[in-house]
């Protein structure tokens, strides 16, 4: 573990916040551009100044992508913490005996969940984990937490591929910002195609038997887990307040409302952002049973979302300065004279996981990232869905070195970043040869 804790220690030292590696990547955007294209006759005052405006015409246009995955994330916490999800985490603590087994559980079940909605899954296995601990405190079984911390965060490694998939989901919607190019792309041909579903088989296989073999060999040691925020403490209600409380109206309308999407599944509604969203919204308030514990979830939820929020419109900066300067033409020239048809999905996955570093959210990553490699698979008559499928298997590998979507789960748990880190690390080693080889195979 030493050397991963160097490596560890040297990433700390090197990356500062993704908010100021947005800011970073936006400058170096702009000068690529300002040094790669732009006419001749232009004046260097001109150039400037068009950057300027494709960055501010980007900045606005990802408002409507941005809002999706913000409630995305959020929507997956309220659903995390209601009662229901909780009570089956409460039964799924009488299989952990040990701290094998304690891994075994808390990865499968994240992995699984994190299929579903990242969000959910991200949420799950922080809330998994934190009563593991605590199951095995009361029960004195020796446990690594920071290993069961590192399983509830496995999850990260699945989501781009499952249903909520920030590419794949977006390419499945009318309309979406790449629909000119690349027309719209229904999950049959992405999530759920042979390809993606082999290697989804594969991770559910592979990464809980690493986890019980970590656990098996793995040192316990003594841990606390700090207090969690209490239930803000309120009066009785009375009067309209009442409504907030009412199960009836709550749950009656979650009720009604997942009848609705039920229905629009039979009818052959797309799994959309959209759609996803409002099922998320929908099972949010019929497991919660009330608006005012649906919205107390909402509260504690919301503060996640902050770093989309604030960074998503910096990525459509970024995707303006590369669209409407022809930089992302000359990105894809790059890939198209290192690349031919058979091995552009390769390169698309090791640049992916490299940007992932420094782009750490999936939706940005695909506005930065989706226009080069349609426009690169176009020209070397590449599979595309293949493309973007290794764009997701990228971006899922470096998330196990990448903490910024860990921070809900440190929160909490109570642990460090650097006390997970090692053994995320073992698991992008082993995503490695996973992701690598279903895309040789396939």
């Amino acid at each position: 573990m030493s050397l991963s804790k160097q490596f560890v220690a040297a990433a700390r030292w090197l990356l500062p916040s993704p908010f100021t590696i947005a800011i970073l990547l936006t400058l170096l955007t702009a000068f690529l551009a300002l040094l790669l294209t732009g006419s001749p006759e232009s004046s260097a005052t001109e150039q400037i100044g068009s950057i300027a405006s494709y960055w501010e015409k980007g900045f606005w246009e990802l408002l409507k992508f941005s809002m999706q995955m913000m409630l995305m994330l959020v929507l997956g916490y309220i659903l995390a913490l209601s009662k229901p999800v909780n009570r089956f985490i409460d039964a799924m603590l009488s299989l952990i005996k040990g701290n094998a087994s304690a891994a075994f559980w808390v990865c499968l079940l994240t992995v699984t969940v994190a299929w579903l909605n990242w969000g959910l899954g991200l949420i799950f296995g922080a809330i998994f984990a934190r009563k593991v601990g605590e199951y095995c405190l009361r029960k004195n079984i020796p446990l690594n937490y920071p290993l069961i911390g590192a399983a509830g965060y496995s999850g990260l490694m699945v989501w781009h591929g499952g249903l909520s998939g920030s590419a794949p989901a977006k390419i499945a919607e009318q309309g979406h910002f790449l629909a000119e190019k690349i027309g719209v792309i229904p999950m049959g041909d992405t999530i759920f195609s042979p390809m993606n579903l082999c290697c989804t088989l594969l991770l559910l296989l592979l990464l809980p038997a690493l986890m019980y073999l970590l656990g098996k060999r793995a040192n316990t040691a003594p841990y606390t887990i700090p207090n969690y925020m209490e239930e803000p403490a309120r009066e009785p209600a009375s009067g309209a307040a009442k409504l907030d409380h009412s199960r009836l109206l709550g749950a009656g309308i979650g009720s009604l409302l997942v009848l609705y999407c039920i229905s629009r599944i039979i009818q052959g509604a797309g799994l959309d952002p959209n759609f996803i969203n409002l099922l998320l919204f929908s099972f949010g308030l019929l497991l919660h049973g009330n608006f005012q514990r649906f919205q107390d979830a909402a509260n504690k939820a919301i503060s996640s979302s902050t770093g989309i929020l604030i960074q998503f419109p910096l990525y459509g900066g970024i995707m303006g300065i590369m669209k409407y300067s022809g930089l992302v033409l000359v990105f894809s020239n790059f890939f198209v004279e290192i690349s031919t048809a058979s091995t552009l999905p390769v390169f698309t996955f090791i640049s992916a996981g490299i940007v992932n570093v420094f782009v750490p959210s999936g939706g940005g990553q695909w506005a930065v990232q989706g226009p080069i490699i349609a426009d690169a698979a176009s020209r070397l008559g590449a599979n595309l869905n293949e493309c973007i499928l290794a764009l997701a298997y990228g971006d899922q590998l470096t998330n196990m070195l990448q903490p910024f979507w860990a921070l809900p789960l440190l929160g909490i748990t109570g642990l460090k970043a650097h006390e997970i880190l090692p053994y995320t690390l073992l698991l992008l080693l082993a995503g490695i040869g996973i992701f690598m080889g279903v895309i040789l195979i396939f």
